[in-house]
C-alpha cells in the first residue's frame, strides 16, 4: 500500500534517514519505535507529505487515504461544538445533508416531482453512506474516549489542549484513513480511554502506524514493530514484547561483532605504528591504512535497561507518618471531585493515584502539595520536605541556562563531577551537558527537570505524569531511580508498566471518595476485574431492569401510509426507518447478552453494554420524535 524506498532526510547537515526503506500493507498494525531524536515524528510527517525527502520517494495508491494525529493539533481552535467538529469526519454524508435540506425546503414552496426525485435520491445515498448513524457514531467515539454526553455540545474553544487532541483524535478515527498515524496518542489519555483506543485499534480495518512510548500500547494493538536505528527501519514481524526479545539475540550478536571488529582495528593500528618508519614495511603499512579506511565500522549496541551510578540519597528523613488528610474534598461550583476522604502516607510508602481524566488526581496532588484550597484538614508529619513534578516544571526551566548550570542552580549542593554524572544517567553525556535548554526537545526538558527534581534532596515527591515525552531508555532509567529512592512519593500516571514497577500502593477515586488499594497495580486490577464481574452476575440473576423499548412495526407503517403526501410525512417514514433499524440492532445485541460465556471476557462485555446502552437511548429519541410528528399530523 505505502513504499517507502531509499528515503534520505537530512536535518542540519545530519542524516536522520540514509536510503531507509519499508513497506506498509493494507492491514498493517505498526509501532514505530527508536529513540528520541532519531526520527520517528519526522518519518510520519514525510509520509503525510509535511516534509519532503532529500533524496528516494514514498507511493501509496490514488485511493490510498492518510490521517495523521500530531501534537500541533493542540493549537486548533473552533467555536463550534465539540460534536460537530468531530462529525467534520463525515465530509460526503455532510454534504449530503446539506442537499437534502435544501431539498426538503424547497419542497415547502414547489412540491413537484423533480424536487421529490432529488430528495428521494439524496436519502438513499444518504441511508447507504450511513448518514443516519453518523451522529450516534461520533458520540460513541467521543464518549469512548472520555468525554460526557453533556461535553459533547460545549465548544472545543472550551477545552485544553490535550482534551483537544482527544476530538481530533475521533475525527480522525471516524475518517477510518487507509492509513492511520498516531504520534503518542496515549499522552492525552487516561487508562479507561487508553483501553477504548486499544479495542478499536485492533479492530480497525485499514493500517495504523502509531509512536508511542506505552509497551502495553504496543503490545495490545500491534503485529510489527518497526525500529528507527541507525538511519535505518528496522522491521520485525511482532509486538513489542517479541521485538524485545529478538532485538536481544540481534543485539548480543551485534555485540560479539563489535567486540572482534575492534580487536581487528587495535591490531592493524598497532602494527601500524610498530612498522610505519620501516621502509622494508611501507606497502603493507599503506595496505593496512587502507583496510582499516575502507572497513564498515559496526557501531556498538545501546543498552536500553542501564544501569544508574548515582547515589540518590537524601540529607534529612521524614518522621514515620507523612501525612494525613482528613475528610478531605473538593468541589469547583456544581463540579463535586471527592469528599470526605481519610487518607494516611507513611514513610516509604510508593503510591500510584490512578483513574480517569477529570475525577480530581491533579488536583489532589495540588493539595497534598499544600497549593490547592480545599475541605477537611491537612496535617503534615515531622522533618517534611516536599519535590514536586509536573508538566509546567518544564516552563519553569531557564531556558537561556546551559543544563549543568541550570542543576547547579538548583541548590543541591552537588559537586560538578556528581552532577555530571547524574546527567549521564539521564543521558546527558560529554558536551551534551552544555546545551541551552531552549534547544532541547519536549522529552530532553523532562529528562532535565526530573533530574532536578530527584537531586532536590526532598524526600516526599509529588510526580504528575512524569512519564509523558520519555522514550523506553528515560523510562527504565526513572524508574530505577525511583526503585533506589530512599523516600516517600506519590505518582499520578496511566503508564500501566511504569505504575506496575514503581507502586506498592494505590490511590482511586470511586463513587465520590478518594480510596487505598494496600498492594501492587497488577493485583488492584485483578481485584477490580472480579469487583465488576461480581457486578455483572448481581445484575444478571436480578433480572434486567430497563426493557427497550419497543414499537410495533406493522401498526407504524400502517399510520404512515395513511397519511398526507406532504414534507413531514418523508420525516416521518426517515425516522421510522431508523427506529426498525435501531429495533433489530437491539435484539442482536439482546442475544449476544444472554450468552454466558460474554461474561467470561470483561473488556468484550464492557464494549457490548455500552453499545447496548447506546442504543437505547437512540431508539427512546427516535421514538419521541416519531410521536411528536404522528401528534402534530393528527391536528
Amino acid at each position: 500500500m505505502v513504499s517507502i524506498n531509499n528515503l534520505s532526510y537530512f536535518v542540519g547537515g545530519r542524516a536522520l534517514y540514509d536510503e531507509a526503506s519499508l513497506f506498509i500493507k493494507p492491514k498493517d498494525k505498526i509501532g514505530l519505535i527508536g529513540l528520541n531524536g532519531t526520527g520517528k515524528t519526522t518519518l510520519l510527517r514525510l509520509i503525510h507529505g509535511d516534509l519532503t525527502p532529500d533524496s528516494g520517494d514514498i507511493s501509496f495508491p490514488k485511493d490510498c487515504t492518510l490521517g495523521f494525529l500530531n501534537q500541533d493539533l493542540l493549537s486548533y481552535e473552533s467555536d463550534e461544538p465539540i460534536l460537530n467538529v468531530a462529525m467534520e469526519a463525515f465530509g460526503e454524508i455532510n454534504d449530503l445533508k446539506h442537499k437534502i435540506d435544501h431539498a426538503l425546503h424547497q419542497l415547502e414552496a414547489d412540491y413537484s416531482d423533480k424536487w421529490v426525485e432529488k430528495l428521494g435520491k439524496y436519502q438513499e445515498k444518504y441511508e447507504h453512506l450511513g448518514g443516519y448513524s453518523a451522529q450516534s457514531a461520533a458520540e460513541e467515539v467521543l464518549e469512548g474516549i472520555g468525554f460526557t454526553t453533556e461535553q459533547l455540545q460545549q465548544p472545543l474553544r472550551q477545552f485544553s489542549g490535550g482534551w483537544r487532541m482527544r476530538v481530533m483524535l475521533a475525527k480522525l478515527l471516524l475518517q477510518k484513513p487507509s492509513l492511520l498515524m498516531l504520534d503518542e496518542p496515549t499522552n492525552h489519555l487516561d487508562l479507561p480511554s487508553i483501553e477504548w483506543v486499544e479495542n478499536y485499534l485492533k479492530s480497525y480495518e485499514g493500517a495504523v502506524m502509531v509512536v508511542s512510548h506505552d509497551r502495553n500500547f504496543l503490545d495490545n494493538v500491534i503485529d510489527t514493530t518497526v525500529e528507527v536505528t541507525d538511519k535505518q527501519l528496522i522491521r520485525y514481524s511482532g509486538n513489542y514484547s517479541f521485538y524485545r526479545q529478538e532485538k536481544e539475540l540481534r543485539e548480543e550478536i551485534r555485540g560479539n561483532a563489535f567486540e572482534n571488529q575492534q580487536k581487528q582495528i587495535k591490531q592493524t593500528e598497532r602494527f601500524i605504528e610498530r612498522f610505519r618508519s620501516k621502509s622494508t614495511k611501507a606497502r603493507q603499512v599503506q595496505s593496512r591504512i587502507k583496510s582499516l579506511e575502507r572497513m564498515d565500522k559496526i557501531e556498538d549496541s545501546v543498552d536500553e535497561n542501564p544501569s544508574i551510578s548515582f547515589n540518590f540519597t537524601i540529607n534529612q528523613r521524614s518522621g514515620k507518618r507523612v501525612l494525613d488528610l482528613n475528610a478531605i474534598g473538593k468541589a469547583y461550583e456544581d463540579n463535586r471531585l471527592f469528599s470526605n476522604s481519610n487518607l494516611h502516607i507513611a514513610r516509604g510508602d510508593k503510591i500510584a493515584l490512578v483513574g480517569a481524566n477529570g475525577k480530581g488526581k491533579s488536583t489532589l496532588l495540588r493539595i497534598i502539595a499544600g497549593t490547592e484550597p480545599h475541605e477537611g484538614e491537612r496535617e503534615i508529619g515531622h522533618n517534611v520536605n516536599f519535590g514536586f513534578y509536573a508538566q509546567h516544571q518544564l516552563e519553569a526551566l531557564n531556558v537561556n541556562q546551559e543544563i549543568l548550570s541550570e542543576l547547579k542552580l538548583s541548590g543541591s549542593g552537588k559537586t560538578e563531577l556528581e552532577l555530571r554524572n547524574l546527567l549521564g544517567c539521564f543521558l546527558f553525556s560529554d558536551d551534551d551537558v552544555f546545551k541551552k535548554i531552549k534547544v532541547l526537545s519536549g522529552g530532553e526538558k523532562s529528562r532535565v527537570a526530573l533530574a532536578k527534581t530527584l537531586i532536590s534532596q526532598a524526600n516526599f515527591l509529588l510526580l504528575d505524569e512524569p512519564t509523558n515525552h520519555l522514550d523506553f531508555i528515560s523510562e527504565n532509567i526513572l524508574i530505577e531511580a525511583l526503585n533506589q529512592y530512599e523516600g516517600t512519593y506519590v505518582v499520578v500516571s496511566h503508564n500501566r508498566h511504569f505504575v506496575t514497577q514503581v507502586a506498592n500502593k494505590i490511590w482511586y477515586i470511586d463513587e465520590g471518595m478518594v480510596k487505598e488499594y494496600p498492594g501492587t497495580f497488577e493485583e488492584y486490577l485483578h481485584w477490580m476485574r472480579n469487583r465488576a464481574m461480581k457486578s455483572i452476575n448481581t445484575d444478571t440473576h436480578s433480572g434486567k431492569k430497563d426493557k427497550p423499548l419497543k414499537k410495533d412495526k406493522a401498526e407504524k407503517q400502517d399510520k404512515l401510509k395513511n397519511k398526507a403526501q406532504n414534507p413531514s410525512k418523508r420525516e416521518i417514514e426517515d425516522l421510522e426507518s431508523k427506529i426498525m433499524n435501531l429495533e433489530d440492532k437491539i435484539s442482536t445485541v439482546e442475544l449476544k447478552m444472554g450468552n454466558p460465556d460474554l461474561y467470561k471476557d470483561q473488556m468484550r462485555y464492557e464494549e457490548i453494554r455500552k453499545n447496548y446502552n447506546s442504543l437505547k437511548s437512540e431508539l427512546e429519541k427516535y421514538s419521541e420524535q416519531w410521536e411528536s410528528l404522528v401528534d402534530n399530523a393528527k391536528k
